[in-house]
């Protein structure tokens, strides 16, 4: 949450003339509701029940994309296993460290149902969970790329660089 996930995918997706999906989106759109609502209606255990239904069916069902998920993806229902088990698929890590990650988030927290509650003080302290608790899950993905310090345009041709 908050590496840049959604950005650097659309617009990779442009430079490599692909389609973008972002996950949450898909969900949304399927669903007919937030991710937020999804949250606050049915909880957390039935999102990530959905989530990996709806990511097996993306995969399942397109050949040439970008797709971004979201944090908490790759670490629920063995998303990692079945991703890294799909031929021609690359799995990119964007890796941020904490405090990247806390500046980005500290603006944008209202829009994310797992940070709202946050306040400034123990959204540090939550990243930092978090990114510990789930680092050994995104650490599956065939690339790590770090985004700290370096611009969108930069980390695009870094990916490039890799799949090429």
């Amino acid at each position: 949450m908050g590496s840049g996930k959604t950005t650097i995918g659309s617009q990779l997706a442009k430079k490599l003339y692909q389609n973008f999906t972002d996950l949450d989106a898909y969900i949304e759109k399927n669903e007919n509701k937030t991710i937020s609502e999804i949250f606050t209606e049915k909880g957390e255990i039935y999102f990530r029940n959905i989530e990996h239904m709806y990511l097996k069916k993306f995969i399942t069902n397109n050949d040439s994309y970008v797709l971004s998920l979201g944090g908490g993806t790759p670490c629920y229902a063995n998303n990692m296993d079945f991703l890294s088990q799909v031929a021609n698929l690359h799995t990119i890590y964007l890796q941020a460290s904490i405090t990247t990650l806390y500046e980005r988030l500290l603006n944008n927290s209202s829009k994310r149902p797992l940070l709202a509650s946050h306040s400034k003080e123990s959204l540090i302290e939550y990243i930092a969970k978090h990114l510990f608790e789930r680092s050994r899950y995104y650490e599956k993905a065939k690339y790590r790329i770090s985004v700290n310090s370096k611009s969108m345009e930069d980390i695009i041709t870094e990916i490039r660089i890799l799949l090429h």
